[in-house]
């Protein structure tokens, strides 16, 4: 990756073009009182937003570190190449229609190409993006408004999408912003390239992402592991959840591992938070920078209302964050504080007749965060300053302040109605030491996003590159369970015969035996499924019922303690998803799933099992027995041994159901899709 810090902290700046979004450059960078030069070049044009142009870039008195380049397409490819060749520092291509438009160069190939010849080893960020704000060296390649102030270190965001960066400029929240940036096209630098130069910029603590697409797996998983290595964490938010961007497949396994499942089991894979909403985002980086990962998800809400206590738990039940009982410690020095008349218990209704004396509030809130708690949360909201008086509320500073200073732990202040913080309520609030946090629901994602990231984790092995494939064909369920049993996969005794053959090749199965229909999607439910055929005149029988003409007799697996679903897809932006989930015909209507990405370890494969809401089944429940794990762990290594070995060619494959007993695991049926040799890029 080409070195970024010319580009991204720059000491001089040149702005090509000369319309009103040039002008905005010049203008923002003078607003947040850039120390460099910010040199004009146009043609004709002798003056831009108060400053004088060059004609030029050969004109310019020094060569620049970053430009902004806001003219048309065309000229944007000429432009780059005359920077490449005088040796500047990168450049924010502002013009669209690059990706878009093919084969205009003349020599068959894109502008986006040419754009990438031009630009040589000089960086560049777009084409078709806003490009960046530096806050914390005042440097701005952005055409357009923004709300945000100078900090001395704070959070990176970057976004593909230029709206979204303009919004997040705009919030009020206390969110300290070291870097805005946008991708664009990513036709040189991807988003985990400027991720990684921003996370090196040691005045940044943590990073968040918008991500419409990872893009280049190889760079996603080094940018990670570089964050990693320097201990600053990464929140994402993935678009793509719902439906309607998602490709439907053949089989129950493409409905549960989507991209948005790929996405989920690649960012837990590299030790990357993902939240739900921008607002969950925003609340996670700033507990991020406050008070970094914290060490669990173990905290203590205070607040002076039962009804602010019971709506904390009864948000809380959708989140990973945990109230623990209050200690012996705690409890005790609440009692101290509070007298013998308020009923103590985390969550914490602490009454108001404390309200006013700021020491004993401080002492009240001392003592619940003493105990084991990562952190505490204090529900507070402020009243309107412009109709209001708050002076009753610098109590809450005093005792917040207070404990803070008592037991160094992360003390947040938390609104249950963002809007009663205003963004002078927020920065005293983190003046005073405390962390101001909005909205119940995004603080308690965002405590159980940081607890996440504070947990230990082993650099993973690199996800397998899931390739290219034309078109892929379905094998008979037969091949599929030779093909899988060749890599370990446990198979019922079968035989294939058509219907004259049934009762005479039945007994070379045994009974009772199950008798399918082969070529038949969805058996069950087309009715070319009879199990527990118990003689050769039962499987005739069964057969005139029966759509096809050839059939599969397969031994009948006895005493299930339960059924599984071992699902593998090809997704193109994430690598091969695994899915483990609840079998059988109950597949759609549990819809109960984990994800991982290969390759996969036995012990990660455990933790996904006993991460299922049949978990206790499988373990054994009320006294019955539980499934052979060990044999269930096998099962799956050989669906990913077959994977391996066929990596590029095989589009999905599934087993289901996976019959577990308390001593086997063995397929009772398969379903593969893999593309014919020679045809797989």
């Amino acid at each position: 990756m080409p070195d970024l810090s010319r580009l991204l902290q720059p000491k001089s700046i040149a702005v090509i073009g000369g319309g009103a979004w040039c002008a905005s450059v010049v203008e923002q960078c003078r607003k947040m009182g850039f120390a460099g030069p910010v040199w004009p070049v146009h043609p004709s044009k002798p003056v831009l937003a108060g400053e004088t142009t060059f004609p030029s870039l050969s004109d310019l008195p020094g060569i620049p570190d970053a430009s902004f380049i806001g003219v048309n397409r065309n000229i944007t490819i000429d432009t780059v190449k005359a920077l490449n060749a005088i040796g500047a520092g990168g450049a924010v291509c502002f013009a669209s229609g690059f990706r878009e438009a093919q084969a205009e160069t003349g020599d068959g190939g894109t502008l986006q190409d040419a754009l990438l010849e031009a630009a040589g080893d000089m960086p560049i960020i777009g084409p078709n993006c806003y490009g960046f704000i530096n806050y914390l060296d005042g440097a701005l390649l952005w055409p357009d408004q923004h709300g945000g102030e100078r900090v001395e270190r704070g959070v990176a965001v970057l976004t593909q999408s230029s709206n979204m960066a303009i919004n997040v400029s705009m919030q009020r929240r206390g969110l300290p912003l070291a870097y805005l940036g946008t991708a664009g096209n990513q036709a040189q630098l991807g988003l985990s390239d400027l991720g990684t130069a921003l996370l090196e910029d040691p005045r940044v603590t943590a990073l968040g992402m918008h991500i419409e697409g990872v893009g280049d797996l190889r760079a996603f998983e080094a940018m990670a592991a570089r964050a990693r290595s320097l201990g600053k964490p990464i929140v994402a938010l993935k678009a793509g959840r719902s439906e309607q961007a998602q490709a439907a497949a053949i089989s129950h396994t493409a409905s549960l591992a989507g991209s948005d499942a790929g996405a989920r089991a690649l960012f837990k894979r590299l030790g990357i938070a993902q939240v739900s909403s921008l607002t969950a985002l925003l609340e996670t980086l700033k507990l991020l920078h406050f008070a970094g990962p914290l060490p669990s998800n173990r905290i203590i809400s205070m607040s002076c209302s039962g009804g602010e206590a019971s709506l904390m738990a009864d948000t809380a039940l959708a989140h990973d964050v945990s109230f623990p009982p209050l200690t012996q410690d705690q409890h005790d020095g609440l009692r101290d504080a509070l007298g013998p008349m308020v009923a103590l218990a985390n969550p914490l209704d602490y009454h108001t007749f404390i309200w006013t004396d700021g020491p004993r509030m401080g002492q009240t809130f001392a003592a619940a965060l003493k105990g084991d708690v990562a952190m505490g949360c204090l529900i507070v909201d402020f009243p309107q300053n412009d109709r209001c008086d708050q002076s009753a509320w610098e109590c809450v500073y005093e005792g917040a302040r207070r404990a803070v200073e008592s037991t160094g732990k992360p003390l947040a202040l938390v609104a249950t109605v963002p809007e009663t913080y205003s963004a002078a309520v927020a920065h005293r609030i983190m003046s005073e030491g405390m962390i101001p946090m909005l909205g119940l629901d995004d603080t308690l994602e965002a405590i159980a996003a940081s607890a996440a990231l504070g947990q230990p984790m082993k650099d993973a092995e690199p996800v397998l590159l899931p390739g290219e494939i034309d078109h892929a064909e379905t094998v008979t369920e037969a091949e599929a369970k030779a093909a899988l049993s060749e890599y370990g996969l446990p198979v019922p005794r079968a035989v294939r015969a058509d219907r004259a053959d049934l009762a005479t090749k039945s007994h070379g199965v045994g009974f009772p035996l199950v008798l399918k229909s082969e070529g038949i999607a969805h058996k069950t439910e087309a009715g070319g499924v009879a199990l527990n055929l118990g003689d050769a005149q039962a499987v005739t029988e069964a057969a005139q019922n029966m759509p096809g003409a050839q059939f599969l007799m397969e031994e009948m697996i006895t005493e299930p303690v339960v059924e599984l679903l071992i699902g593998v897809v090809r997704d193109p932006a994430h690598g091969y998803v695994l899915t483990l989930a609840a079998g059988g015909t109950l597949t759609e209507i549990l819809k109960d799933s984990a994800t991982l990405l290969l390759p996969t370890t036995p012990d990660a494969i455990k933790t996904a099992l006993s991460a299922l809401r049949i978990a206790p089944i499988l373990q054994g429940y009320r006294g019955k027995p539980g499934a052979a794990e060990d044999a269930i762990v096998a099962a799956v290594q050989a669906v990913q041994d077959y994977v391996l070995a066929h990596a590029g060619q095989v589009e999905e494959v599934e087993v289901n159901p996976l019959i577990c007993t308390s001593t086997r695991a063995i397929a009772a049926d398969a379903l593969i899709r893999i593309a014919p040799q020679g045809d797989e890029t």
